[in-house]
């Protein structure tokens, strides 16, 4: 018999950890991705001074935004073993210092070899911002995951637009002081991190929160990691490849020089919006069904690029359907290998080695064929894209469908 003068206290239930983000950080993670987007879009209209500076042939100064991305996949690769050992505040301010730093030596640097490392180092930082924010938006929003990943990075399409303006606007030759500019501004940032839980969610942990795991039921975890790479991989090059040679394209079949660059600049911009417009969308529908609608529009606009008089509008179609191929994506891997520890990182490094390969792999094929065939060739692979799509839908799917 129990004594009555005991006390029965009621079962003690953990504490539930609170957000992943404050409202104030999630605003500096945006600030974060318009400064990696600049830093990254810096490179190219600084050749210029650079070549005059260090005395380069074109080739040569566009290994700086070579060694960018090489750091960069090294910073993704890294900071992914370091996620989950420390702290999350301590990898991102270390890749924010890192950043600022190399961006600080690019503009200082007494010769080009120091450059170059220079340029390597500040690619680290910024692979460690890219997968860091990326990997912490996509657990630590539960259904708005989604959203809040495309909203993230239409703020690297503003950096990415904002970061050439700005050469433009102060000269080529002035790139140090404008490096130095967006150094500077990495450091406010650190003051947020306070905001960002420290204790890094792992995404078995959140999937609960935003779905019942989508356990795949027929096919392999090797195999869905393999088409989502793939699919990574694709869509960036098309990302990569319409950047790179709209302008040539669109000059080959009779448009001016000044024509063809705003077309590419509308590119840029489009994709930008439809990262702000997929937002809303991404609280309605599925990833799955983003994905599908994204690269089913994005070969049909290829398709009519191939159209003189339609392609300037038809590539700015593009980069609409695009823009929520790469955010809105992450969330849906997490829930389709949620055992996956690397998946994540494994994506991310992926899709930055699809942007570098891009542009040699299309010229070399441009080779062997012509200019006019950019559009079609982009338009095969992004048909390649929705063939991986859906693909992993039906390797993923559930009885419980929702995003």
């Amino acid at each position: 018999m129990t004594d009555q003068h005991t006390v029965r206290h009621p079962p003690r239930t953990p504490p539930v950890p609170g957000p992943v983000f404050t409202p104030m950080a999630a605003a500096a993670s945006c600030g974060g991705f318009v400064l990696i987007g600049a830093l990254q879009a810096l490179y190219g209209p600084a050749i210029p001074a650079l070549r005059q500076d260090f005395g380069l042939s074109p080739s040569t100064a566009g290994l700086a935004l070579s060694a960018h991305f090489v750091g960069g996949v090294a910073g993704v690769l890294l900071f992914d073993r370091l996620y989950g050992r420390i702290g999350n505040r301590r990898i991102l301010a270390a890749s924010y210092l890192l950043m600022a730093t190399g961006a600080t030596g690019f503009a200082l640097a007494p010769n080009w070899p120091t450059a170059l490392t220079a340029a390597l180092l500040a690619g680290l930082g910024f692979g460690g911002i890219d997968y860091g924010l990326n990997q912490l938006f996509a657990v630590g929003f539960g259904h708005r995951s989604a959203a809040m990943l495309n909203i993230l990075n239409a703020h690297f399409g503003i950096g990415a637009i904002l970061g050439p303006a700005l050469i433009g606007a102060a000269g080529a030759d002035h790139y140090p002081a404008i490096f130095v500019a967006f150094a500077l501004a990495n450091l406010p940032l650190l003051l947020c991190l306070k905001g960002v839980r420290d204790k890094a969610p792992n995404p078995t942990d959140t999937t609960a929160t935003t779905t019942t795991p989508a356990t795949p039921l027929t096919r392999s975890l090797t195999s869905i990691l393999t088409v989502f790479v793939a699919l990574y991989v694709l869509h960036v090059g098309i990302e990569a490849g319409v950047g790179g040679w709209e302008p040539t394209h669109l000059e080959t079949v009779g448009y001016g020089a000044g024509i063809a660059a705003t077309a590419t600049s509308a590119y840029w911009l489009m994709m930008t919006i439809g990262r702000f417009l997929v937002a809303p969308l991404a609280l309605r529908f599925s990833a799955p069904a983003i994905i599908t609608v994204s690269c089913a529009g994005m070969t049909a606009c290829l398709l009519l690029a191939a159209v003189p008089d339609l392609a300037p509008y038809a590539y700015a179609g593009v980069g609409l359907f695009i823009a929520p191929i790469f955010p809105t994506g992450l969330p849906w891997l997490h829930r389709a290998a949620p055992g996956a520890a690397r998946a994540g990182a494994l994506v991310i490094a992926a899709s930055m080695i699809g942007g570098v390969a891009a542009g040699p792999a299309l010229g070399k094929v441009i080779e062997w064929s012509d200019i006019r065939a950019v559009p079609l060739l982009l338009a095969a692979t992004s048909a390649a894209c929705l063939t991986a799509t859906l693909w992993l839908i039906r390797a993923t799917r559930t009885e419980n469908a929702h995003p």
